[in-house]
């Protein structure tokens, strides 16, 4: 996460990211990369204060089932699929959380398939689930929600290219451009190490990091599992970011 951490409210500017660990923008074996990339040098621009200041969230923005997926878009019953709790803690580069910030989660139904026009996939929508929820963390930077397991889903990169099953995360910071976003895969999915994305990110620790392993102590005995991801926002453990590449 840009600057320092977010409890301090300081009003320091951003910081690089260590590109020793994050792709190159440029990654033919990942073929939207290629018309996506920047064709130029970056810029670096100074940050004004209303980047750096803003905005708050508070609790009374919430409702009551934003972080219920299984339930926020429920009207004939509950979704179909492998229920499941996702939580972890929100945390600087020094290990302290980082408390009552903006977490945004967004994924796949079971099939493999998002709710959105263009997704022309074959598995069915599953008419009681949206897909998408939102948290706060709280004051020790932790956060969770419940979901169903997002299943695979092919994807026109090679002639048979797949996705492993993964969440979208969103975190937003203080500053109007401090929203970063990343993805977590589940514990012992094969599709990882083959996945042409994730092969893009040059550090195996940095892939580790993305992926969520199972909590028994967490799950709900004959009911939900459940995985923890911790996201770290800066640092040399920092959770890969996908729309910062530039830096932190």
């Amino acid at each position: 996460m840009p600057g320092p951490a977010i409890s301090d409210m300081s009003l320091s500017e951003f910081i690089q990211r260590d590109r020793n660990i994050h792709p190159p923008a440029y990654t033919p074996t990942y073929k939207t990369s290629v018309a996506r990339s920047p064709r130029h040098a970056l810029l670096s621009l100074q940050n004004s204060l209303s980047e750096i200041t803003g905005p708050r969230f508070g609790h009374n923005e919430l409702g009551p089932l934003d972080n219920d997926l299984i339930r926020n878009y429920a009207k004939d019953g509950d979704p179909i699929g492998e229920r499941i709790i996702v939580h972890g803690r929100v945390l600087d580069e020094n290990g302290r959380p980082v408390p009552h910030t903006l977490v945004e989660f967004w994924q796949a139904n079971a099939g493999g398939r998002y709710r959105h026009k263009k997704d022309a996939y074959l598995a069915p929508i599953d008419p009681n689930f949206g897909g998408c929820g939102r948290t706060l963390t709280d004051e020790n930077g932790y956060y969770y929600f419940r979901t169903i397991k997002p299943g695979p889903y092919p994807w026109r990169n090679y002639v048979n290219s797949w996705r492993p099953a993964h969440i979208h995360f969103s975190v937003f910071g203080s500053g109007f451009v401090q929203r970063l976003i990343t993805q977590m895969y589940f514990e012992g999915d094969p599709l990882i190490k083959i996945c042409p994305i994730v092969k893009t990110i040059p550090d195996p620790d940095a892939v580790e990091r993305l992926i969520a392993p199972l909590d028994l102590n967490a799950s709900v005995p004959l009911d939900t599992l459940a995985y923890k991801f911790d996201i770290v926002l800066r640092g040399r453990r920092s959770t890969l970011f996908e729309n910062k590449l530039e830096g932190n």
